[in-house]
């Protein structure tokens, strides 16, 4: 099975219902850098293009269109990828996927984090601590409890894009 990329949303403002909070200008250039960032690897040959899915918030889905943009790939909204949504169900959900491209998910935490415990270590309470914009990217050979391994974690601070 390809690798599955975790992305939690940018940075966003506060606001309230929850699900229309909006990327700050902040977010918006985290996001728009690590999707520059990810088009450079597809364009390289070292990532496949992966096939994009986003939570339905707001925040999400700015982030996601961003990659969007700078992929030229399409993007697709799961409704059960949401901030408080089961790490279990999503695991399953990638059971089922069919072999294919990477695919790559935008979403919230405590979600994200959550997901990376499940994946890796069996347990959603062993999860990882997600800032904003960054991206796990995550290799195995079945999307079961306990069966993937970290294969890179890059947040925007890290990357000398403009």
């Amino acid at each position: 099975m390809p690798n599955v990329l975790l992305m939690r949303h940018g940075e966003a403002a506060p606001g309230y219902p929850d699900h229309t909070r909006r990327l700050t200008p902040q977010g918006e250039r985290e996001s728009e850098k690590m999707a520059r960032w990810l088009a450079e690897r597809v364009a390289a040959g070292e990532l496949p293009m992966p096939t994009l899915y986003s939570s339905p918030y707001v925040r999400a889905q700015q982030t996601a269109q961003a990659l969007s943009k700078a992929l030229g790939a399409p993007l697709e909204t799961l409704d059960f990828i949401t901030p408080d949504d089961s790490p279990s169900a999503v695991s399953d959900w990638l059971l089922e996927q069919p072999e294919s491209a990477p695919i790559m998910l935008v979403s919230h935490m405590p979600l994200m984090g959550d997901l990376a415990g499940l994946l890796v270590e069996g347990s959603p309470a062993q999860g990882v601590g997600f800032p904003t914009a960054a991206i796990a990217e995550f290799e195995a050979d079945v999307w079961a409890a306990g069966c993937a391994q970290l294969k890179r974690f890059t947040q925007p601070s890290q990357l000398w894009l403009p």
